[in-house]
């Protein structure tokens, strides 16, 4: 796949189709395939963090799940196809899953929250399996204990379920950490890092107005209902400045 680097960090050159495509190979196959869906974020958390770089450029799907992504790309002249969020990716895997009888594993977030994702998921698509959930607070690679005996649980738990997808919601860079460490231990398909979207299949978010989507304005919305992020949201001009004055950001 093509691809473009902003900052240092891989985003393949994609369309929403064609990175359908890819997935829908990706589950016909017999190896563990890495989606990461990096925003403008997530690349400025990278942009001088090698480890984190490195792990991500190693995904075998980066999509450009950010905004400023998209507009940073064009200003450079090196413009991306289109932006191909992890929501809608996650959409579309349940979509494939339920045609297909594939099997899903939910890990991550807040006591309860993987569970209830599960529930509404098998309400909206009766053809999928759950083969299991766990929360996200497990001493693992996460959060500083790799091999912990409640990671390797963990680890046992989704392998004896044998699913096809695994979500994994543990927010940015934790999920991808995790991915990275113990992907190479983990039997399934495709594995997702997917930060807040379990929240949104559990009913506890509402997903973005696609009129905010459509003007770019996401990020707007996001702030309006939660004003907490205010700290988060400011690495977005910072982000457009650092690409505006400087040379060689885009490759």
């Amino acid at each position: 796949m093509d691809s473009i680097e902003i900052f240092g960090v891989k985003i393949h050159n994609i369309t929403f189709d064609e990175a359908t495509k890819e997935m829908i190979n990706y589950l016909r196959g017999s190896e563990l395939k890495t989606i990461y869906t990096p925003n403008t974020e997530i690349v400025m958390g990278a942009k001088d963090n090698e480890q984190l770089k490195g792990l991500i450029n190693e995904g075998d799907l980066i999509t450009a799940d950010g905004i400023g992504l998209i507009y940073a790309s064009k200003i450079k002249k090196k413009p991306l196809k289109e932006r191909v969020t992890g929501y809608y990716l996650t959409i579309k895997l349940l979509d494939i899953a339920n045609e297909n009888n594939y099997s899903v594993y939910l890990l991550g977030c807040e006591d309860g929250v993987a569970k209830a994702a599960a529930e509404n998921i098998k309400k909206t698509y009766p053809n999928i399996r759950i083969a299991g959930y766990h929360h996200g607070y497990f001493k693992g690679t996460h959060n500083g204990y790799e091999n912990h005996e409640e990671e390797i649980k963990v680890i046992n738990d989704i392998n004896s379920s044998n699913p096809d997808i695994i979500f994994v919601g543990l927010g940015f860079p934790k999920q991808e950490n995790w991915i990275d460490t113990n992907k190479g231990n983990i039997k399934g398909k495709i594995i997702i890092g997917h930060g807040g979207v379990m929240n949104i299949l559990a009913g506890n978010t509402k997903s973005t107005p696609k009129i905010f989507e459509k003007l770019g304005l996401e990020w707007f919305y996001r702030l309006v209902k939660e004003p907490s992020r205010i700290k988060r949201q400011i690495v977005l001009p910072k982000f457009m400045l650092k690409v505006l004055f400087s040379k060689d950001v885009i490759k």
